[in-house]
């Protein structure tokens, strides 16, 4: 029987008056992967935030794991070591090497001995490429190898569900494809359940399952990913992708 890990229902979020998100309806499945399409101010970003309750949000609900979520800060730090989070500025300490950064959220916040973490720790760098990291700070890492830092410093909290938030958007274009590939094999390897922001349309062709198509706040389309690329619904969305290119 498939397990829903996400519902949300009739979710509305503003700044002051101007509407941001628009009741806001679906659901994914353990081992699903979304991605967040639509134009710049769609509301994509502020979608992924108050999943992750990083954006407070004037109606509906939330349910993670068939539990609605009571939106308190306490509950959300519980959630947030269910459910990790990558942004598209690394947000890594700079005073500290690659290794505390990764470190710090088991130790501190799961309470997790050190020791014992670091044999994780060094196959996680391994497998990103950035085994000969761990002691160096942020500022000698170029874009790629921070991000890849933080793909890796949230997945030692061990989330069942990750939101990634255009986490190519600052990366040089040969640095891409390298933290593309690293969420790519997540997706086929550990059966990780995923919400993408993303406006690499070829990686989310590869990737999604299903797609949401966000415009002004709302959901145009949520549909399967390779029929939304094949044959989209909506005519605002046929116009997006021949204004990406694809």
């Amino acid at each position: 029987m498939t397990k829903q890990i996400l519902k949300v229902e009739h979710l509305d979020k503003a700044y002051q008056n101007q509407s941001v998100l628009h009741d806001i309806n679906f659901s994914i499945n353990k081992g699903e992967v979304i991605t967040l399409l639509g134009p710049s101010g769609s509301g994509k970003s502020t979608l992924i935030r108050t999943l992750n309750g990083l954006e407070n949000y004037q109606a509906g609900k939330i349910f993670f794991e068939g539990q609605e979520v009571v939106p308190t800060e306490k509950n959300w730090q519980k959630l947030r070591q269910k459910i990790g989070m990558v942004f598209q500025s690394y947000d890594l300490f700079p005073n500290l090497t690659v290794l505390d950064n990764i470190l710090l959220g088991p130790t501190k916040v799961q309470k997790r001995n050190k020791e014992e973490l670091l044999p994780e720790v060094v196959d996680l760098l391994k497998r990103v490429d950035l085994e000969e990291y761990q002691n160096v700070y942020p500022r000698q890492l170029s874009g790629g190898q921070k991000q890849r830092t933080a793909i890796v410093r949230a997945l030692m909290l061990h989330p069942e569900f990750m939101l990634f938030d255009e986490v190519t958007a600052s990366l040089d274009p040969e640095m891409v494809r390298g933290v593309l590939d690293i969420i790519k094999n997540l997706a086929n390897q550990n059966d990780m359940t995923m919400i993408i922001v993303t406006h690499e349309m070829n990686f989310a062709k590869q990737i999604a399952d299903r797609v949401l198509f966000l415009q002004d706040g709302s959901i145009l389309e949520d549909t399967n990913g390779q029929d939304f690329f094949d044959h989209p619904q909506t005519d605002r969305a046929q116009k997006f992708l021949k204004s990406m290119d694809f």
